[in-house]
């Protein structure tokens, strides 16, 4: 092991914001706090509302966003997301205060042992496939977990959701933030935990820098400053669950020495490749693969999974251990190694590495 993993911290990342958001509302938070938002949620606003903006990494907020806009002028701080930086284990984080080794949601594609498949978490689907993968939710099955909103109303406080996939379905982000909005007006503290999909899905199809994206920054932009007008007695905090890098993409299908090695297609992402080798062929796997990727990612062993604590420093989930393959390779440049030419083909904008860029997000900070 050649690489000493400094980037992410776990004391400053998004499962401490959520331990935040939990000792506000005197609730026991589950682990240390973010310093950097306790100031400001210590202040007792009536409102505390939460908005991730996937993708929106410090630098991408810096790169393509004006320094005197509405939210770089309210930029308070850089803290850490958690490893892999990516959507399924960072907003798992946020939602739950759990590290992605506690939740065990890893990435997009993780493998679950009890039914020997790689599953689509969020779209409980069969890896590559739009086939249903089970009538159960296979991840919430095996590895379900409590949020800090279903422990907050349970504990008779009032938390809400909004995101496009729970009802009402808000399909906009205008929708989103109307959503916002209504319930700041209501009677009482509360806790709103709002998630919107952009910048992230155009900067994956554009590039992180181009003029989609920023074009797609600039309206975020104004919708929230609009929506401030409307607010009072409300601390408003938005951040990202990632941030983002341009990728130089390749298929794992094009190394057929390196093929040969798999019991199965790598899962969790392709910056963070969750990979099973054949016993009798690890040796061969080591050398093929740094061989031709030894420059662009860390080959890791399960054990050194573990001894580097990348995905985070608590109680493993009683079932996270037959989800981690043989080894795990981590990105530390820009190269992607997909599963098909397809996907290679189909990414601008890539995350799930380990690079300051895809690692650092920003907390900006809204008082009304």
């Amino acid at each position: 092991m050649k690489h000493s993993f400094t980037l992410h911290d776990y004391d400053n990342c998004l499962v401490s914001l959520a331990n935040s958001v939990l000792k506000r509302f005197g609730s026991e938070p589950s682990g240390k706090t973010l310093s950097c938002a306790d100031k400001y949620l210590e202040k007792g606003f009536r409102n505390v509302v939460v908005l991730i903006l996937d993708g929106l990494g410090t630098c991408i907020l810096e790169g393509n966003l004006k320094e005197d806009g509405f939210l770089r002028s309210h930029y308070s701080d850089s803290f850490s997301s958690v490893f892999p930086p990516t959507t399924v284990a960072a907003t798992t984080s946020v939602i739950s205060g759990l590290q992605p080794i506690e939740s065990a949601w890893l990435g997009w594609d993780s493998y679950y042992p009890q039914i020997d498949k790689n599953v689509t978490v969020f779209r409980n689907t069969e890896q590559g496939t739009d086939k249903p993968v089970s009538d159960e939710n296979i991840p919430w099955k095996y590895c379900g977990y409590d949020s800090v909103v279903d422990r907050l109303n349970r504990e008779g406080k009032n938390a809400y959701n909004v995101m496009p996939f729970l009802p009402p379905y808000p399909q906009s982000f205008p929708a989103i933030c109307d959503r916002i909005t209504e319930h700041c007006r209501a009677d009482g503290e509360k806790y709103i935990y709002a998630y919107w999909n952009e910048p992230d899905n155009i900067m994956h199809e554009a590039g992180c820098y181009s003029k989609e994206a920023k074009d797609v920054l600039a309206e975020l932009e104004v919708t929230i400053a609009k929506m401030c007008e409307e607010l009072e007695d409300t601390l408003l905090i938005i951040t990202a669950d990632h941030g983002h890098i341009n990728g130089r993409n390749v298929s794992i299908t094009d190394y057929p020495a390196i093929m040969d090695c798999l019991v199965r297609m790598p899962s969790i992402e392709p910056r963070a490749l969750n990979l099973f080798v054949k016993e009798e062929k690890k040796a061969e796997f080591e050398r093929e693969f740094n061989k031709e990727f030894g420059n662009d990612f860390i080959l890791l062993t399960k054990e050194e999974v573990y001894e580097t604590k990348l995905f985070g420093n608590g109680t493993p989930h009683k079932n996270v251990d037959g989800m981690i393959g043989d080894y795990l390779a981590v990105a530390v440049t820009d190269l992607t190694i997909f599963n098909t030419e397809e996907e290679a083909e189909g990414f601008k904008g890539v995350h799930a590495g380990y690079t300051r860029d895809e690692l650092r997000i920003p907390l900006i900070v809204i008082e009304k």
